[in-house]
């Protein structure tokens, strides 16, 4: 039987949260810069050994998460938008599900999510789409949202570790 590894936050995870992902978010017409970070407080795995546990609890690390897995998350981020630094700031909540597709998600996973987004005082819904490589480190996602406008498209180049 596998030994259960010690999973827990370190600051070596604490310093690669701090690293945020940069993302184009597209709407009425003009493309804006923006960056999103993300939290993970609960991740189910059920595409690792069977004898491993499959939760985890704010670190997920690249291996249980891209081998098939379905995450409750939070991400912040900042699209530059509006008269003050205040008004760019997005809050959304999900879930996501991850798809390994060649070598049980090392080489590429995809994802699937929905997610509710809080921006300029709005609510709105949005589903998504992602691809990954390189051990899920590296990974494009698609996130549409139709009713938070002027930002209805953002691509975001996913760059994680845990």
């Amino acid at each position: 039987m596998p030994l259960e590894p010690s999973v827990r936050p370190t600051l070596t995870w604490a310093a690669t949260q701090l690293v945020p992902s940069p993302e184009l978010a597209y709407g009425e017409r003009t493309p804006r810069f923006g960056m999103r970070w993300q939290v993970t407080p609960l991740l189910f795995s059920w595409g690792i050994h069977h004898g491993l546990s499959p939760w985890r609890f704010f670190v997920a690390e690249p291996l249980v998460r891209h081998s098939g897995s379905l995450e409750l998350y939070f991400t912040p981020e900042y699209v530059v938008y509006g008269r003050t630094f205040a008004d760019g700031w997005i809050a959304r909540t999900g879930l996501r599900s991850y798809f390994p597709l060649i070598a049980h998600g090392d080489y590429l996973s995809v994802s699937l999510g929905a997610s509710h987004a809080y921006f300029d005082g709005r609510s709105g819904a949005a589903i998504e789409g992602g691809a990954y490589i390189l051990f899920g480190v590296v990974g494009v996602q698609l996130t549409y949202s139709p009713t938070v406008t002027p930002l209805q498209w953002i691509a975001t180049f996913r760059i994680r570790y845990f």
